[in-house]
C-alpha cells in the first residue's frame, strides 16, 4: 500500500509540475478571458484491458502546446474471480501522437500513438512479503510493471468547450502493449513464445472537458 500511495503522489506531482511550466497563454488554444487552469485535467478516460485492469478509469493532462503529448493517470480493477485475488492497479501513461489526419469536418484520425506506461498492482497473491520466499526466488517484481505501447485513435469533434473555445473531443482508441516481464521472457524463449503471446490489447474512450 505504501508503494501505491507513493506512486500516485509522484504521478500527480509530475503532471502538476508539467502543467505549471506551461502558462495559460502559451499557445494551447486557450481563451485569455477564461483560461483552463493549469492544475485542472484536460480529459477523462475509460478503458478495458491493456494490463491495467479489467476496467480502468482516470484523468489526464496535455503536456505541450501542440496537444500531442499527454500524461494519463488511471486506477484499474480486476475481480477476484479473474485475478485469483481482488486487484487494484494504479498506472501512469505518457503518450505521443506525431500526426493528425483530418477525415471530415467532424472527424480526425491519429494514425499512431506511442508511449510508455508504469503500473503498480495492489493485492497480488505473491506480494513480496518479507521472508516469504528465499533470496532471488523471483527475479522480477510481482507488483510493478512497465513497458511500451503503440496504438491509434479516432476523434469526433463536438461543440466548443466553454472554458477553452476549442471543440470538445470524444475519442475511441486502441493500444497494443507489452511489459518488462513479457519482453524478457520472450527474449529467452523465442521458440516457445510468439509476439502475440506477449502483447496486450486495450480499448478505450477519451473525452475532453
Amino acid at each position: 500500500m505504501k508503494k501505491l500511495i507513493l506512486f500516485l503522489w509522484l504521478a500527480s506531482f509530475a503532471s502538476l509540475a508539467a502543467r505549471a511550466a506551461t502558462p495559460p497563454t502559451s499557445g494551447l488554444g486557450l481563451r485569455a478571458d477564461n483560461p483552463h487552469k493549469w492544475y485542472r485535467p484536460t480529459h477523462l478516460q475509460l478503458q478495458t484491458g491493456g494490463g491495467l485492469g479489467m476496467v480502468a478509469a482516470g484523468a489526464g493532462y496535455d503536456l505541450n502546446k501542440k496537444k500531442n503529448l499527454e500524461l494519463d493517470i488511471l486506477v484499474g480493477y480486476v475481480p477476484k474471480h479473474y485475478g485469483g485475488s481482488t486487484l487494484t492497479l494504479a498506472s501512469a501513461k505518457v503518450m505521443y501522437s506525431p500526426w493528425r489526419v483530418p477525415i471530415s469536418e467532424k472527424l480526425e484520425l491519429l494514425p499512431l500513438t506511442a508511449g510508455l506506461y508504469f503500473s503498480y498492482t495492489h493485492g497480488t497473491i505473491n506480494d513480496e512479503l518479507p521472508g516469504q520466499y528465499s533470496k532471488d526466488y523471483y527475479w522480477f517484481s510481482t507488483d510493478t510493471r512497465y513497458g511500451p505501447m503503440l496504438g491509434s485513435r479516432l476523434t469526433f469533434l463536438g461543440p466548443p468547450i466553454a472554458a477553452t473555445g476549442q471543440p470538445r473531443k470524444i475519442s475511441a482508441y486502441y493500444e497494443l502493449g507489452s511489459n518488462d516481464l513479457y519482453i524478457v521472457s520472450y527474449a529467452g524463449n523465442t521458440k516457445g513464445l510468439s509476439i502475440g503471446d506477449i502483447l496486450t490489447l486495450a480499448l478505450g474512450v477519451k473525452v475532453d472537458f
